[in-house]
């Protein structure tokens, strides 16, 4: 038990100095913090790699996927909060449950699709540690959205898009924000795609890197 509880307050210290890492960084929005400090992002990764889950780096978690370095998650997320609450919220490219388990802990309802079944399968197991009665996971083509549960307050995409599909600008609330990346392999941009009746403000961000986003399931 003596072992345990030193992996355990070592955890903590790793997440409070990824946290602070953050603040210095620009991350503001103290919700966000708060929910970032309390995911332990080791429990996602590879036990291998454990040692590096709280620096700021994307990592592999198979399937040619990856788990989102910490700062452009809290980016993301915060970006979408700015002066409002996320609502019901999509996320598209659940992975291994991480940034849903982020999100389960700031927004009201969380609808998570993933198109790779085995790494769903693992988001699942990686989840039901933490209890979170407000995240659901659905085995899903993410650029056709989630029409059973839409309209959505909060989109949000974790892998880059050649163009926004269409699909999810329509399953957008009014007043709703959906945050995706971008581009090619060259250059990738965040853009956020505010809905204002039946028109679509967009706001081209800071440059990022995310792997493709694919169509079908797997």
């Amino acid at each position: 038990m003596t072992g345990q509880a030193e992996s355990l307050r070592s955890a903590a210290r790793a997440r409070a100095r990824m946290v602070e890492r953050l603040r210095s960084q620009g991350v503001r929005d103290e919700k966000v913090l708060a929910a970032m400090m309390q995911v332990p992002r080791h429990q996602f990764v590879e036990e291998g790699l454990a040692y590096s889950a709280y620096d700021d780096t994307a990592l592999p978690i198979g399937f040619q996927q990856t788990i989102s370095q910490p700062f452009v998650v809290a980016r993301m997320i915060e970006l979408l909060r700015s002066g409002r609450e996320l609502g019901r919220t999509l996320e598209v490219g659940a992975g291994c449950g991480y940034q849903a388990a982020v999100l389960g802990l700031v927004a009201s309802e969380v609808y998570a699709v993933e198109r790779i079944r085995p790494l769903l399968d693992r988001a699942r197991a990686n989840l039901r540690p933490l209890r979170l009665p407000n995240v659901r996971l659905k085995h899903a083509d993410g650029t056709m959205g989630l029409p059973e549960a839409a309209p959505f307050d909060t989109i949000i995409v974790a892998a880059a898009a050649g163009s926004v599909p269409q699909a999810l600008k329509e399953q957008l609330a009014p007043g709703g924000r959906l945050m995706i990346p971008v581009g090619g392999g060259g250059e990738q941009r965040l853009l956020l795609i505010e809905r204002q009746g039946n028109l679509f403000k967009e706001s081209r961000l800071e440059a990022v890197r995310f792997v493709p986003l694919l169509t079908g399931t797997e």
